[in-house]
């Protein structure tokens, strides 16, 4: 369910600080003639934490709008408490969301079996198929393999999972669920070959290079393993000089997808300062990425 090459929106903003509504819509369109296999929006890399509710509601409605079903959307759910976060499904479900991911709240820090019950009674009564996010390194709340599986028995609606983690550790997961779970990973792609072999079904990912990205999961997929290690090869660096951290993919992780789609980009505060280096190095990649994808055509 849902495998593939998902992308993860960037949200941007106009240089009076308000979303962008066209480069928003832009950005979609760059994204789905790469052949991805869905759209995501609210998560880390929309700078959730940055936007208001309205203009969380704003940033789904834009992409509902824009995919007008070409490909699945998912919306990450927030909210520190469980009316919250079933608010935000009901108006995700009303503007067509395909799958939810569910975030862990950010208030306060408990023990797995509190966050089993949060998560259960978010989705209870609710006929979609719902993924957690797991990202102890991002979020700083995660569950075990087996607190996933117990999460799986007291509600199965929940049938994907967005992992943010090592490839061992999603070896050990996919051990544990991979039979009751679609497993994506994210994390931008890093050890994305790794994570193939241990039994991802699929990724989440910002947009930066998931031209690439795409093009090297299709590649795995039709039994051109070889291939598919030569092209991770070519972007690797990369995808290491964007995802140094979270902050660090928002500012030149963003700044890169956008020189490759004709945007511009102006920061919401707080943010990283770009330095002259940074977007020495940024340009470097953008123009070395638009390269490799030239050679392909």
């Amino acid at each position: 369910m849902f495998s593939g090459i998902h992308c993860v929106l960037y949200a941007f903003f106009d240089s009076a600080g308000k979303l962008d509504e066209g480069a928003m819509r832009a950005q979609i369109e760059w994204v789905l003639n790469t052949g991805i296999d869905g759209v995501t929006v609210l998560g880390l890399a929309t700078e959730v934490q940055k936007l208001s509710e309205s203009e969380q509601r704003q940033v789904v409605r834009w992409t509902a709008e824009t995919l007008a079903g070409r490909v699945p959307l998912s919306v990450t759910i927030t909210g520190n408490s469980v009316a919250a976060q079933r608010e935000g499904v009901q108006f995700a479900l009303e503007h067509g969301a395909s799958w939810l991911i569910l975030q862990p709240p950010s208030a306060g820090a408990f023990g797995p079996a509190t966050y089993i019950d949060f998560f259960a009674n978010v989705a209870d009564g609710f006929d979609i198929p719902f993924s957690i996010q797991n990202a102890p390194q991002y979020l700083g709340r995660a569950l075990l393999a087996d607190d996933v599986a117990r999460l799986i028995q007291r509600n199965p609606a929940f049938r994907l999972i967005k992992a943010e983690t090592s490839a061992v550790d999603l070896a050990s997961l996919v051990e544990r669920c991979g039979k009751e779970l679609t497993v994506l990973n994210g994390r931008g792609g890093l050890e994305m070959t790794d994570c193939l072999r241990a039994g991802a079904d699929g990724f989440v990912l910002a947009p930066d290079i998931i031209d690439h990205s795409k093009r090297l999961f299709d590649l795995w997929q039709a039994g051109e393993q070889e291939a598919a290690e030569q092209a991770y090869s070519e972007v690797l660096p990369a995808v290491t000089f964007m995802m140094q951290s979270i902050e660090h993919l928002l500012c030149y992780g963003k700044r890169l997808f956008a020189a490759r789609a004709g945007l511009s980009v102006h920061d919401r505060q707080p943010a990283l300062q770009a330095t002259e280096f940074g977007l020495q190095q940024t340009a470097f990649w953008a123009a070395r990425m638009d390269a490799l994808a030239a050679k392909r055509h």
